[in-house]
């Protein structure tokens, strides 16, 4: 206990992703903020109800916030900052749809949010996902290691899954990991994908396989077509929860997740989805995982895909 994170945006993302971290009683306090007067604060006492219920100690605080910086100071000294702000996607909408938009809200309240909480490690969870990555680590001025994104746990639960369903085997039984991009250049990694420890390859067909590769590539968006009016967020908050929870107990923990590569896979200067080393200064180190030529080609090409629109992203 001692520690306090901060989760901006109280829609349905932000929202659970707060009561998770609430939940997992590892935090003095959980600060929940949104623009719309009142919510945070209602939900935050809702929570707080529960607390007997499920037989957690930790408190969640609620905090109208706007444009100007007013309701901020709530968020002060927070070790862990989870930014879900921003539009989520409509059926039809590409991730990139969102850039200008969410944007010019990550960059407002990555920058309010910094002026209290100097030390923080911020989680970025706002679409798309790499962009806004690399647009709150340069509104913060942070060092690279404590700003990352959550992509990567989030598509490899969905191949896990997957795979447990196609082969009709509990989820614990599989490893499966994604790397790349969180979008069209994502990078399932079937060689590094097994079944109690059995190769993904020598349980299911090239082309089955594949098939799998693109259902977890169009996960999100599957989700999107049939909810119409929103995105994910029970799986996604899991995910954005896990991280913050490894950074507050300096576990060490290795997580795929979108971090500064400097060097790694031959890939210099970019927000990539890899695997990394999580602990209380963020990311402690990208650890390297066996590809094939193949997956080792398709993310160097994630790399230079997003590479271009992380660049962009200095003028929004």
């Amino acid at each position: 206990m001692g520690k306090k994170v901060t989760v901006v945006g109280a829609g349905f993302y932000g929202s659970t992703t707060a009561q998770r971290l609430a939940e997992y009683d590892v935090f003095d306090e959980v600060v929940l903020t949104d623009i719309v007067e009142g919510k945070p604060e209602g939900i935050a006492l809702d929570m707080n109800q529960s607390r007997t219920i499920e037989g957690f100690e930790t408190k969640v605080v609620g905090a109208t916030t706007d444009n100007d910086g007013n309701g901020y100071e709530k968020t002060a000294g927070s070790d862990v900052i989870v930014i879900t702000a921003g539009l989520p996607r409509k059926p039809g909408m590409s991730r990139m749809d969102l850039l200008e938009v969410n944007a010019r809200i990550v960059r407002g309240v990555t920058e309010n949010l910094v002026k209290h909480s100097p030390n923080a490690v911020i989680i970025v969870v706002s679409n798309p996902l790499d962009e806004m990555t690399a647009l709150a680590q340069l509104a913060s001025g942070f060092p690279k290691n404590r700003v990352l994104g959550q992509a990567g746990m989030l598509d490899t639960a969905r191949f896990t899954n997957f795979v447990a369903e196609e082969l009709q085997v509990p989820v614990k039984s599989v490893t499966t990991l994604t790397l790349g991009s969180h979008g069209d250049t994502m990078v399932p990694v079937p060689s590094q994908s097994s079944v109690d420890g059995k190769p993904l390859a020598e349980l299911l067909p090239a082309d089955k396989v594949e098939e799998l590769v693109t259902k977890t590539r169009n996960g999100g968006a599957e989700i999107v077509a049939l909810l119409k009016t929103g995105s994910a967020y029970y799986a996604p908050s899991a995910a954005a929860a896990r991280m913050a929870k490894a950074v507050a107990e300096d576990s060490g923990a290795v997580l795929p997740v979108c971090a500064w590569v400097d060097g790694e896979y031959g890939i210099s200067g970019v927000y990539l989805g890899v695997n990394a080393k999580i602990g209380a200064e963020g990311v402690k180190e990208v650890v390297e995982t066996p590809l094939t030529d193949g997956e080792l080609a398709n993310l160097k090409e994630a790399a230079e895909a997003v590479r271009a629109k992380q660049a962009d992203v200095a003028e929004l």
